[in-house]
């Protein structure tokens, strides 16, 4: 099963409770969650089966941003390589 990669990021005054019920909310329907972030960034890294990313939602007012989880490069080249 193949899944595409996102990172969540919430509002820096958003409460560990509701980052703790959206993490459970994006496991109960069928994504893996990865890591979940609490110090320098709010949020958590989740994967979602294809077949499901069309109907995940992660619609909640305290999400900042949504964006796919990828490789990050400077000047061509990997930095953890």
């Amino acid at each position: 099963m193949s899944g595409s990669s996102y990172i969540v990021t919430f509002k820096k005054d958003t409460p560990d409770e509701v980052i703790d019920s959206e993490v459970q909310k994006a496991k109960d329907s069928g994504a893996n969650v990865t890591n979940v972030y609490k110090s320098a960034l709010r949020g958590y890294a989740v994967t979602v089966p294809d077949d499901l990313v069309s109907s995940f939602s992660l619609k909640h007012d305290n999400v900042e941003n949504i964006e796919a989880d990828g490789e990050v490069t400077t000047q061509g080249k990997a930095l953890l390589a």
